[in-house]
């Protein structure tokens, strides 16, 4: 089964990093999508079917708890696994976006760290063909 895939980031270098390393990781990738902030996210969750939303916490215009909230809040993306890849050191805002059913990777991250926490949160298999 692929995943159709929606990375939200403010920074397109980062986003780019983390579809590069989706792809290497040898997880049978989808359609991908990009986002620069929680609400363009918001925006292409409505557009677009998404198996897995891959979000940072600091952005402009919506961040991404804000962005998480707001899927939470809505009956058709309420259920959409999310990772949050970020920076982000404070204990309790870590500890409120687990509350939130999000798992969380600290950056900077490693491909296998991506790779086991999707098959932790979604039943897919992963390939022997690896792409760059």
């Amino acid at each position: 089964m692929a995943i159709n895939v929606l990375i939200v980031d403010d920074s397109s270098v980062m986003r780019a990093m983390i579809l590069k390393t989706l792809r290497i990781s040898g997880l049978p990738l989808g359609e991908t999508h990009q986002a620069g902030n929680g609400e363009e996210g918001l925006d292409a969750l409505n557009r677009h079917w998404i198996d897995l939303v891959i979000v940072d916490i600091n952005m402009p215009v919506m961040n991404g708890e804000a962005m998480i909230d707001s899927m939470r809040d809505n009956y058709n993306m309420k259920d959409i696994p999310l990772i949050v890849v970020s920076t982000e050191g404070s204990e309790s805002r870590i500890e409120r976006l687990l509350h939130k059913g999000a798992r969380f990777i600290h950056k900077p991250f490693s491909p296998e760290i991506v790779r086991d926490t999707v098959k932790d949160i979604i039943d897919v298999g992963v390939g022997d063909e690896r792409k760059a």
